[in-house]
């Protein structure tokens, strides 16, 4: 944000259950939303980690061999970046005026990603990122991201908007460099994550993870719009977690949005429920905030403390500038 001058955003966070490995039915209910969110005077709108075909669950309690045929048709149904679904979610976003950063599993050749593409409102994919290190189990299914999913903010006419995916937002040197990068609305996107951690660890509960994003607002001085998705009890059987007590239904959800001291700015809704949070928001409440805690700016010691970024795409094949090398 470059001024100071006044500019209400309308904010939209999904929490919502995706059409499960049904990447077709998953577009239909992606355009529904975004059209829903345009006639309801949204700017801003985020979705879920992989909102697209939604979260596997699966892959926690099942082994490699037992979740194979689940997960190869997760990966069919996997979207491509350059795809006519995707051309079909930018003309929703483009005809609804609004901008959209999109979580969703994107399948590349051979290779799945987590991705998030940041699309503007004439319908351009104006960024396009990858979750930098999938977590844990995810490694057995999702590629890396490389340098240039560093850069997590770009300019828009609503403001900087920033994101990441999940536990991302434990990795403390990425968040530093979104703030570096001046965010001034974040989208925090993340996958259905239960409350009752059963034989998991705490760490992986949505009150823990809520608070990780509430703390990203105040250290980023940014407004944070937490995306989350829902999982219903007919949808147990389809993803494999009938049986597993970690997974309570109706629920899942825990979507939010926090202000820039990280003061919550509307009611949290039931975990279970399917619903578009909205909140109106003074860009120059940043500001405010900044005044006391600007941690890339006033108050840091970049003389004692610094980071060090290589935003450069490792490739796996590489050409010599000399043919006769």
């Amino acid at each position: 944000m470059s001024d100071i001058k006044p500019k209400t955003i309308r904010v939209a966070a999904i929490q919502a259950e995706p059409e499960w490995k049904n990447l077709q039915a998953g577009v239909e209910k992606t355009i529904k939303l975004i059209e829903e969110a345009g006639k309801n005077g949204a700017n801003v709108i985020g979705f879920p980690e992989v909102w697209l075909p939604g979260y596997p669950w699966s892959i926690w309690n099942n082994s490699p061999i037992e979740n194979a045929d689940y997960m190869d048709t997760y990966f069919h149904n996997s979207m491509e970046r350059d795809s006519v679904e995707m051309d079909r979610i930018r003309v929703a976003v483009k005809e609804a005026g609004l901008f959209c950063v999109l979580g969703y599993s994107e399948r590349a050749k051979g290779t799945l990603y987590l991705a998030q593409s940041f699309i503007d409102e004439n319908g351009d994919i104006v960024h396009h990122r990858r979750k930098v290190k999938p977590t844990h189990v995810e490694r057995a299914y999702w590629g890396d991201g490389q340098g240039e999913s560093l850069q997590t903010v770009v300019k828009s006419s609503f403001g900087n908007i920033g994101a990441l995916n999940c536990w991302e937002h434990t990795q403390t040197l990425l968040r530093y460099y979104e703030y570096a990068q001046d965010v001034d609305i974040h989208i925090a996107s993340w996958p259905l994550i239960f409350d009752d951690p059963g034989e998991l660890q705490y760490h992986i509960t949505s009150t823990m993870c809520g608070r990780l994003t509430q703390v990203m607002a105040m250290e980023g001085a940014c407004f944070a719009v937490i995306c989350s998705q829902i999982m219903t009890p007919e949808n147990r059987k389809k993803n494999k977690v009938d049986d597993w007590a970690y997974v309570k239904t109706p629920g899942g959800g825990f979507s939010m949005i926090y202000g820039p001291d990280g003061a919550p700015l509307v009611e949290a809704p039931s975990p279970g429920e399917e619903v578009i949070l909205y909140a109106d928001v003074d860009l120059r409440a940043k500001w405010a905030a900044k005044r006391n805690l600007d941690v890339v700016g006033h108050y840091s010691r970049p003389d004692q403390l610094s980071l060090r970024v290589n935003q450069h795409a490792a490739k796996p094949v590489h050409y010599a500038a000399d043919p006769g090398i």
